[in-house]
């Protein structure tokens, strides 16, 4: 006989983040189903807003234009019902946005070592920032860069090249109950 379907109530946003490849969107997905609330994608939301695709936003209006509008739309989701938001890998990088997040929400790092990440966007043309002459060599200096900001956020999870996405997501979802910070309950 199964038990019954264990249901969770958060009472705030949580705000995935980390540097392209560390799993945001694919266990943000898998989080947000398992905790019954909606996954938000923040470049997905600037996508709609601009009308274009991230590398075209950064073409033709920039990286400083694309930024502003990833603070603005951040602000106006954090304002939302609590959800699973993925943001983009240097969203948390501008102190407002941490602080934005700080205030309205819990950051949940998923921390990926450059093996995992490099393995994970190799093959992917849709990273502007590894549109160069030495992807990996960028990766790299992302990573070192970030890593100390990342290290602010709340919570962290690391993530291991041999686990499943449902292993990363269980594995996740223990954090959030292990820290009363998060917000997650189970009903």
């Amino acid at each position: 006989m199964q038990g019954a379907k264990v249901t969770y109530r958060l009472s705030k946003t949580i705000v995935l983040i980390g540097l392209m490849g560390a799993g945001k969107t694919a266990v943000g997905r898998l989080l947000a189903q398992a905790l019954g609330v909606d996954f938000i994608d923040s470049d997905e939301e600037i996508i709609k807003a601009a009308n274009a695709s991230i590398p075209e936003i950064f073409e033709r209006d920039g990286e400083a234009f694309f930024r502003q509008k990833e603070t603005q739309i951040l602000d106006r989701l954090l304002d939302g019902p609590p959800c699973v938001l993925s943001t983009g890998g240097g969203a948390y990088m501008a102190a407002q946005n941490r602080k934005l997040i700080s205030q309205k929400a819990v950051a949940l790092w998923l921390r990926a070592d450059l093996d995992i990440l490099w393995e994970r966007v190799r093959h992917k043309d849709t990273r502007p920032l590894l549109r160069v002459a030495d992807p990996k060599a960028k990766l790299t200096a992302l990573l070192n860069a970030r890593t100390p900001l990342y290290a602010k956020a709340e919570l962290m999870v690391d993530a291991e090249a041999e686990l499943t996405l449902e292993q990363m997501t269980a594995k996740t979802v223990k954090t959030l109950l292990d820290n009363p910070i998060s917000g997650v309950v189970k009903d």
